[in-house]
């Protein structure tokens, strides 16, 4: 009998660390929540939203971190957001947060949403969060920094390299809002609606992998590198917009030392 019940302890506490399975995590010296949410394989926005966190979302020793494993749910007619919410018991401001929905949160029959599960209450804020948290849509080598001058001109995204075929990223979670084959500029082009008026734009894709319309979740291929439009090498041509301003995404996107 206590051979039975040290081998039952001894895989629980097997389960209790496994990385893919565990619900709470304690960061421990030089963790960060990007290097935290590729161990767990649980995106870092919905780690960030069950525990409450805020941009840049840094993390502290010792602190004790709730891992969602979450869950999906197909929109049957009727549904509303917060009814699903309701169902799930998953505060419906975390369900549009994982699913990049901006106000007033109208949700469409047979749409496909990311339901995070929140393990303990969070400590609602005095501020919602106003931006996703962004990754790196390819680990290529910058080509070509953000660059805008007083006059409108320069660059308005960053230029990174990719091989022909290589994986293209979803920056953060949202809704696929276009997906152009013929950009002028950009050739191959898709855009995704994070919300609260912020877009990221893939340019130069070899192809598109995903419709207009599309959920996808952070981490989510897109596309395939490649060229087209005015490029003249495989790359994919990146940038993050508020509220149709080009912003630095360099001032959004993780130090790669901490990837």
């Amino acid at each position: 009998m206590r051979n039975v019940f040290v081998l039952a302890l001894a895989f629980a506490l097997i389960a209790a660390s496994d990385p893919a399975t565990k619900t709470e995590h304690e960061v421990k010296a030089g963790e960060t929540l990007s290097g935290i949410a590729e161990s767990t394989g649980v995106q870092a926005s919905i780690i960030a939203a069950a525990n409450g966190l805020r941009a840049p979302y840094s993390v502290r020793t010792g602190q004790v971190l709730q891992i969602p494993r979450q869950r999906t749910h197909v929109v049957e007619a009727g549904d509303t957001l917060f009814g699903i919410a309701m169902r799930y018991g998953v505060p419906s401001q975390n369900v549009a947060i994982a699913n990049g929905l901006k106000e007033p949160y109208v949700v469409k029959t047979g749409q496909k949403l990311i339901i995070p599960a929140v393990l303990k209450p969070v400590a609602v804020q005095s501020s919602e969060p106003t931006e996703p948290y962004f990754t790196w849509p390819h680990d290529g080598d910058i080509l070509l920094g953000y660059g805008k001058r007083a006059d409108g001109g320069g660059h308005d995204g960053i230029d990174i390299a990719v091989k022909p075929g290589d994986m293209i990223r979803a920056s953060a979670n949202g809704r696929v809002v276009r997906v152009d084959n013929d950009h002028p500029r950009f050739g191959r082009f898709v855009v995704i609606e994070h919300g609260r008026g912020w877009l990221s734009a893939y340019g130069h894709l070899g192809r598109a992998t995903v419709t207009r319309g599309e959920i996808v979740k952070s981490g989510e291929r897109i596309g395939i590198g490649g060229v087209s439009g005015q490029a003249t090498r495989p790359e994919l041509h990146f940038e993050i917009l508020l509220d149709d301003e080009e912003v630095d995404p360099a001032k959004k996107l993780p130090d790669r030392r901490d990837r």
